[in-house]
Order: structure tokens, then sequence, then C-alpha cells
């Protein structure tokens, strides 16, 4: 695997654990985006993009999280336990979008995550640094979609 670019977003000033966004470019084939550079107990460490789990409620189908109480649809009292647990007994509550499938390759993808992070933190000490934006998302054409053009 050849990681042929890796962007990182710093969000400075953060009061939370979470310093910054990156997205790679894996073999300048598929881009894997919103990956969380997160500060643990232990240090810096990488979240991949991730989505919270669901399930329906039994009386109208409706879709909830997990940790709801009550059905967003109808009100009705949802059951407590729904979903599946964790190697540690506690509820999932989000599942991975996209991973590495072993050890080693998630440690390489991290390191160059982290490398690219502190090379940006590095250049945001700098006078005249211009952070990096990530637009290259291109919505325009939901616009287009919803229009029937």
């Amino acid at each position: 695997m050849k990681l042929t670019e890796v962007r990182v977003k710093l969000l400075p000033r953060q009061t939370d654990k979470l310093r910054g966004f990156a997205s790679v470019t894996v073999d300048d084939g598929i881009v894997i985006r919103d990956i969380k550079i997160i500060e643990g107990g232990r240090g810096l460490f990488v979240a991949m993009p991730s989505r919270k789990l669901c399930d329906r409620c039994t009386l109208c189908a409706g879709k909830n999280h997990i940790r709801a109480r009550y059905c967003n649809e109808c009100g009705a009292r949802l059951s407590e336990g729904r979903g599946d647990v964790d190697e540690r007994g506690r509820p999932r509550l989000y599942a991975d979008i996209a991973h590495p499938i072993n050890q080693r390759s998630r440690d390489f993808v991290q390191d160059r995550i982290l490398k690219a992070y502190h090379a940006e933190v590095e250049k945001s000490k700098q006078a005249g640094y211009k952070a990096v934006v990530f637009d290259d998302l291109d919505y325009d054409y939901l616009a287009e979609f919803k229009s029937g053009v």
C-alpha cells in the first residue's frame, strides 16, 4: 500500500481532545476523509471515519440511535440494551466506515498521518501560514439533482 497524499487540517485552540482531521489518498486511486487526530491519555492517535449505529422501533420502524430511550417518530419507549456490545461489554455506538485490516497497516497509516500532523503544526508556527483547506468536496451535484437538471 502506498499513501500518495496525506493532508491535515489543524483545529487550533480546542478545549476537547480533537486536534485535527486528516485525508489520505491510497495508490492515487482512493481517498479516505474524516480521519480524526485525537490527543489521548498516551499521546496522539488516529480514529478512522465512523458512523453512529442505529436500530428500528418495533412499533413504527422509525430509525433511532442506540442510546435513544424514546423513538424519534412515535415516542414509544425503546428497550434497554439494544444493539451489540464490544469486548468490554459496553454497547457499540459507532461502526467504522473504513479501517486498516491489521495492526501493521494501522501503524503504517497512523505513523504517516501523525508525521504529517507534526509537520503541519510546525508550519503553523511560521509567519504567513495558511491553513489547509478541504474544499474539494463537490456538493454542486446535489443542487443539480434536486432541480432535475
